[in-house]
């Protein structure tokens, strides 16, 4: 049946498996995407949205490097919000809820249409090694199918245990099988495993809803989109989600159930992930909270079926159905299946290299919840940088790497290989310290450049790029080079209660003051008539105000990231010694022995290596 060699295998088919596939295939490499079923290609197993805080940005990040996540989101949106719009522009994070049905049919459409890809259905059941080196996998029918690299996206299937109140059997998801046999073959190689632990609501019948009694949350008025190319729109039609809470009933009819919880009777041992705690949990560790909120979002634009974000739990199903229906505007509710808790094995990521790679085995690479996170954006980013160093690998070429100051991506899976996880690792904006630099909006900016060059985004989205920058250059040079009188500024600056000017000066430093916005910018003379005759668009134009209102804070950023960047370019040698550096410490000897950074600025963000370590190391290497 596979009578080649493959540049490519990718085991999983979910969000990581899936953009893996995409782009070691549109780079030119031979790729199979082997899953157990080809039906749930990337199946939304949690709750169908995409996007959120930090999450948007990584959309908006696969999307510019070439990626399928965002255009897939931008065809089967239901509603569309740009959360934290309240706040400055690092904070604006796009999040999209989805029509879940319709998101996996157009992801295999998309997959199909895709030139390079061929597909497979069935268990990969172990690996085949020799030498240290990755030659291809072993299926459950006994096949051998052979391959230059394989990528690893195996989501919660390996060894997963599925636990609902006292219930416990094996699957990687519900109705479907987990996958056994690579876990116990990677350990005994030398790899090292755990388990962690995630979570799902109960979905319902939306018929069986009052949603009188729930508070209306409308997507934006004005949507956006998540997707840089000009081959999707914003939507023009959008779903209301809703909104209710838990109540102290509800609370106490949970604690009934709480001696058959398996989290808290010892059944499961493993940790979930901490930003989103089953109910349960919250009401566990915030007792002193009489509610909770509950987000009620439609699964789709025609299905029934609604997902309970919020009521993420493992409790007896009798103890949910009671519970859920003493929430206000579900007194009637109906259930399609019950919440469930989910075991699944995973591999610490510090046994990675930057490029997903794996220390151990040369052209093996993982990526997703394999490596201890938890979200399809995180899941689908990892996959992309590994379906890209994949391919590079297996066409001999030099890796593909995004710094910290590069994008949220870069930021994930520097924090995953250098700190390592032992808790779901979900994306914040406040793990990235150049957040100013790393926005939604300019993710195309810092990246699309970076990603034609390795031959996976195209000229089209190139020439939009180069577009976007020309076009709001020139807005920016335009308010530079052009003055106002005191008289038409003032008009401005009385309505938002600033100081006046009292000669004429550049349209550009009264832009940069607080509270002038691009809307009382517009009512100077001439402004209008410029942004109307050059055709820039709002995209255009609010990248221009950003760079204008922020410059100083930008500015700012890109001085601290060229300093720390210095120390990037300081390369550890992979077998560097460090027992001989008598000066450093014990504990910093025993963490750099295991992660074994690549440069010294990975190094210094290893928990446990001091500046006084770095110091020791910068002089040994004469710097």
């Amino acid at each position: 049946m596979f009578d080649k060699e493959y540049d490519v295998i990718v085991v999983g088919a979910g969000h990581a498996g899936s953009e893996a596939a995409a782009a070691a295939a549109n780079m030119g490499s031979k790729t199979l995407l082997v899953t157990m079923n080809l039906q749930n290609i990337a199946q939304m197993s949690c709750n169908p949205a995409m996007g959120g805080i930090a999450k948007g940005q990584i959309v908006r990040e696969i999307d510019a490097l070439g990626g399928y996540s965002g255009i897939v989101t931008d065809k089967t949106a239901i509603q569309f919000k740009m959360l934290n719009k309240s706040k400055g522009p690092a904070m604006w994070s796009p999040r999209a809820q989805s029509d879940r049905m319709r998101f996996a049919e157009e992801w295999r459409l998309m997959l199909e249409q895709t030139r390079n890809v061929d597909f497979y259905q069935e268990m990969v059941a172990g690996l085949i090694i020799e030498n240290d080196r990755i030659k291809g996998v072993k299926t459950s029918l006994g096949l051998s199918i052979y391959a230059k690299t394989v990528v690893l996206t195996n989501g919660t299937f390996l060894n997963g245990l599925i636990h609902i109140g006292d219930k416990q059997f094996g699957g990687g998801r519900a109705g479907e099988k987990a996958a056994t046999g690579i876990t116990e073959e990677l350990v005994q190689i030398g790899f090292e495993s755990g388990r962690m632990k995630t979570g799902t609501p109960p979905r319902v019948d939306g018929r069986s809803l009052n949603y009188s009694k729930m508070i209306s949350q409308p997507g934006d008025d004005h949507p956006e989109k998540f997707s840089y190319s000009k081959n999707t729109k914003p939507l023009a039609a959008q779903r209301d989600c809703h909104m209710t809470y838990t109540s102290g009933l509800v609370h106490d009819l949970l604690k009934e159930g709480f001696d058959r919880s398996p989290m808290f009777n010892g059944r499961i041992k493993s940790i979930g992930p901490r930003y989103c705690p089953s109910i349960e949990d919250k009401i566990n560790r915030f007792a002193d909270k009489d509610r909770h909120q509950l987000f009620v979002e439609p699964e789709g634009w025609n299905t029934v079926e609604v997902y309970v974000n919020g009521f993420s739990t493992s409790l007896p199903e009798d103890v949910q159905f009671k519970a859920l229906r003493a929430v206000e505007g579900f007194e009637n509710v109906k259930f399609f299946r019950p919440g469930y808790a989910i075991e699944y094995d995973y591999f610490p990521p510090t046994q990675l290299k930057h490029t997903l790679e794996t220390k151990l085995v040369d052209g093996l690479f993982f990526a997703g919840q394999i490596n201890g996170t938890t979200g399809y954006e995180e899941a689908a980013s990892q996959g992309l940088m590994a379906g890209i160093n994949a391919s590079l690998k297996a066409q001999e070429k030099d890796e593909f790497i995004l710094k910290r100051n590069e994008a949220y991506i870069g930021v994930l899976i520097d924090d995953l290989i250098t700190k390592g996880t032992e808790e779901p690792y979900r994306m914040f904006t406040s793990r990235a310290e150049y957040r100013t630099l790393l926005r939604q909006d300019n993710a195309d900016i810092r990246l699309t450049h970076k990603s034609f060059n390795i031959g996976l985004a195209g000229k089209d989205r190139m020439d939009r790029v180069e577009e976007k920058l020309s076009k709001s250059n020139l807005l920016v040079n335009f308010f530079k080079d052009t003055s106002v009188k005191p008289e038409e500024a003032n008009v401005i600056l009385e309505e938002i209660d600033s100081s006046k000017m009292k000669q004429s000066d550049k349209m550009y430093k009264l832009f940069t003051r607080p509270n002038v916005t691009l809307d009382h910018m517009r009512q100077l003379a001439g402004v209008n008539n410029f942004i109307t005759d050059n055709e820039l668009d709002n995209e255009i134009l609010e990248q221009a105000e950003i760079k204008i209102k922020y410059a100083g804070y930008i500015e700012k950023e890109k001085n601290n990231a060229d300093k720390l960047n210095r120390l990037e370019n300081i390369r550890i040698p992979h077998n560097f010694d460090y027992d001989k550096l008598k000066s450093l410490s014990f504990e910093a000897k025993e963490k750099l022995k295991k992660i074994k950074p690549a440069t010294l600025s990975q190094a210094s963000r290893i928990s446990g290596v001091s500046p006084s370590d770095i110091s020791v190391m910068l002089v040994y290497m004469g710097r």
